[in-house]
């Protein structure tokens, strides 16, 4: 008995039959008792209102008879009715409780008792009910044969005809006069009831038995023997027959259980042979990886080690690390094995070492813990990568970074690691000291524009983010002093950030020879021009001698002058005396000394100040100037002073380059010419000086801007003129270059770039 309700116990099946049919049964049950209930209840009201009814029947049909007071008639109706087989008495009653009217012949006249079960409906109070509703009226009571009795009892009223009519009077304050009690049988109605309610109950019955078979069934066919299938399925599958397939043919949760286990047993087998393969990719990464890995236990003995491992120490079972490592007797001082142990925690370490081979090595490890099952530390694993390459690189690194910190150091130029925003100074050498007179720890730290004057240094901010090379640019030192320095700016990166690397060459030394040199030149010029300038400045002499002259000749004649003459006379000595003071402050200016300073220029203009100090000798010696000078161009970045002494050589050069091929070809009649030509084309001023003299000899032009190189004769040039010309224009951010004239001569080319206003910055390598 005991395994039979154990099995039950354990049995889905069993405990889901139980359940449905214990709520099933309660359900029918219930629904039995209230539908039997309803039925006595409806069934009984029925009954109830038909006897009542049969009482108004009666008591209508005996109305007549009353009003006559025919007691006769009134007997054989109520005789005739009681015959009835349901119908057990019908009595009358007076008001005094005396019987006087009954189907039955004994009781008449029989007097009752007031308080008896028929009368005291209404004289259970004082004074006794007259209006009742038709349930107070209403009682049931046992037979003597022992089946239930229904009686109804309703009040006779006094009426208008009742108290006036001649047979018999009733007071008008009689509103009762009696009662009639229609007693009827309920046996055949218990019958039915009771027959009523073992249908009921049998249906009841029927139905449970029915359904519980249905769903016991149901039950076995689409639950249990679902779920007999379902676990033998997953069974093959816990014994490892991933792909048993379940099969239940059911378009149901069942079989959708079902089909989710072959689904499941699928991916387990296509998870399990994705698991094998990585476990033989991973027996085969551990074996074949290119490090060095070993699995030690607490004392440091080799459990496992890949191939590489056997490979370079050849290891004997049993071995220790520190023994095939190094060929120690006792561990390493320091092991990170060792921590391991001790913390749990995975540690580095750089070791060096030997193959068996004795080959040299070094190598970074990285210790991490195994843990078994209850997580406690079982073995440690070491992975150990050889780093011997790196190592010697980085030694070498090493030994690159102080060859690169003593060329840094030891560079003759100042240099600067500047920030590409703040232009902070990160780091510089200690060439700063005998260049701007600060040690390196007062620079670090300082902003680079701290090195200009205040006044230019948002200029200077700007040319250092977006060009690559500032020459001549104005920078103070510790003692404030003036220095001009070249700038050469290339981007770069230190220390993991962008930087800028800012090299300086003081120029001021070369700059002050070349100011001498050129002002040796502007005098070397006035001395060529001497016999020009002093013909100029003999001209307005002449015209003011001859004026004063004819003044004095006048007066000594003691003639008189007209106010005109006079007065035009002294225009002429007046506009020739501005012409001499021209010609005199010019040719001072152009003596003067003046610092390197570029400012926006017309070039126009200049050449024009240069050609006024030749027009006259040139006009002397018959050379034409041919002008073919541009309108509305762009002005350009040039020291005006020094730009003007480069168009006064050229026209030198120009002027005694024609002289000399008069002297060479006196019979040749071509006209003597210089063509001045100022052109803008792509953003660059064009000048032009060409001369129709002796041209250039081959293999000249590449020399002939070195210095004191001169085609000359000896004392006749120097060979500063073209040489600085050359650095004037070069400082100026242009260009020269000599080509050969057509048919004959030479034109030397400037190309002046126009000021930037928009300047794109660098890029990055």
């Amino acid at each position: 008995m005991q395994p039979l309700i154990d099995k039950i116990r354990r049995s889905l099946v069993s405990k889901l039959i139980i359940t449905v049919g214990i709520v099933f049964l309660l359900s029918i049950t219930t629904w039995a008792y209230f539908n039997v209930s309803h039925q006595k209840e409806k069934l009984m009201s029925n009954i109830v209102a038909g006897t009542d009814r049969l009482t108004t029947t009666i008591r209508l049909g005996t109305h007549y008879a009353m009003m006559l007071n025919s007691r006769d008639d009134i007997n054989q109706i109520i005789q005739n009715i009681g015959k009835q087989p349901e119908i057990e008495n019908i009595r009358i009653y007076n008001k005094a409780g005396q019987i006087k009217f009954s189907n039955r012949l004994s009781e008449v006249d029989m007097t009752t008792n007031i308080k008896a079960e028929a009368c005291d409906v209404c004289h259970r109070t004082d004074p006794p009910l007259s209006d009742l509703e038709l349930h107070q009226r209403t009682r049931i009571f046992q037979s003597a044969q022992g089946y239930r009795l229904l009686g109804i009892l309703s009040p006779i009223c006094n009426e208008p005809g009742c108290a006036t009519g001649d047979c018999h009077v009733h007071p008008e304050d009689k509103k009762i006069l009696g009662a009639m009690d229609v007693v009827v049988s309920l046996q055949k109605t218990d019958t039915e009831i009771t027959g009523a309610q073992r249908g009921i109950i049998g249906f009841a019955a029927f139905t449970f038995f029915v359904t519980s078979a249905i769903i016991l069934l149901f039950v076995l066919r689409f639950v249990n023997h679902p779920i007999k299938k379902l676990i033998e399925g997953t069974q093959l599958i816990a014994r490892g027959n991933y792909l048993a397939n379940v099969n239940v043919r059911q378009i149901d949760e069942m079989g959708q259980l079902a089909d989710a286990i072959n689904y499941m047993g699928n991916e387990i087998a296509a998870s399990q042979a994705e698991l094998n393969k990585q476990r033989d990719e991973y027996q085969n990464l551990f074996e074949q990886v290119p490090c060095l890995i070993t699995v030690q236990d607490r004392n440091y003995q080799l459990i496992r080690y890949n191939g590489l491992f056997a490979e370079k120490f050849q290891p004997t079972p049993g071995d220790y690390c520190y023994k095939a490592y190094k060929g120690l007797d006792e561990k390493c001082p320091v092991c990170p094995v060792e921590r391991t142990f001790q913390d749990g925690q995975s540690h580095y370490a750089e070791e060096s070492g030997r193959y068996e081979d004795g080959t040299a090595k070094h190598w970074i490890v990285r210790t991490s813990p195994i843990r078994d099952a209850d997580g406690n530390i079982a073995a440690a694993m070491e992975i150990s990568l050889d780093i011997t390459h790196r190592k010697n690189l980085e030694n070498e690194l090493e030994k690159s970074e102080e060859k690169y910190h003593a060329i840094f150091n030891n560079i003759p130029n100042p240099v600067f690691v500047l920030d590409v925003e703040s232009l902070e100074i990160l780091d510089c050498n200690e060439s700063v000291l005998p260049i701007y007179g600060f040690r390196i720890d007062e620079l670090n730290g300082c902003c680079f524009l701290d090195l200009f004057f205040e006044n230019e240094a948002n200029d200077y901010r700007r040319r250092i983010t977006t060009t690559t090379v500032i020459n001549q640019a104005k920078q103070r030192g510790k003692d404030g002093n003036l220095r001009y320095v070249n700038i050469r700016i290339s981007p770069s990166e230190y220390s993991g950030r962008k930087v800028y690397l800012v090299t300086t060459s003081d120029i001021t030394k070369r700059l002050e020879t070349e100011q001498q040199l050129i002002q040796a030149s502007k005098m070397a010029t006035l001395g060529e021009m001497a016999t020009g300038i002093a013909h100029e400045l003999n001209q307005p002499l002449s015209v003011i001698k001859t004026v004063s002259s004819f003044f004095l000749k006048k007066l000594d004649q003691q003639e008189a002058l007209a106010e005109d003459v006079v007065h035009n006379m002294l225009l002429k000595v007046d506009g020739n005396v501005d012409r001499a003071a021209n010609i005199i402050n010019h040719m001072r200016l152009f003596a003067r000394k003046s610092d390197t300073k570029l400012e926006k220029v017309q070039i126009n203009e200049v050449l024009r100040n240069a050609f006024e100090i030749f027009s006259q000798q040139l006009k002397v010696r018959g050379i034409d100037v041919d002008w073919k000078i541009g309108t509305d161009l762009p002005a350009i970045e040039a020291d005006p002073s020094r730009l003007e002494q480069v168009f006064i050589n050229l026209l030198l050069n120009a002027r005694d380059a024609i002289e000399e091929y008069r002297l060479l070809q006196p019979e040749d009649q071509v006209a003597a010419v210089i063509t001045l030509t100022t052109v803008e084309k792509d953003g660059v001023v064009i000048c032009t000086v060409c001369d129709t003299g002796t041209g250039l000899r081959p293999g000249v032009a590449d020399k002939i801007f070195e210095p004191f190189f001169t085609t000359k004769e000896v004392g006749k040039g120097t060979g500063l003129g073209l040489s600085i010309s050359y650095g004037i224009v070069q400082d100026c951010g242009g260009t020269i270059e000599a080509r050969p004239n057509s048919p004959r001569g030479t034109c030397f080319v400037l190309g002046f770039p126009m000021p930037r206003h928009n300047h794109h910055s660098r890029g990055w390598q």
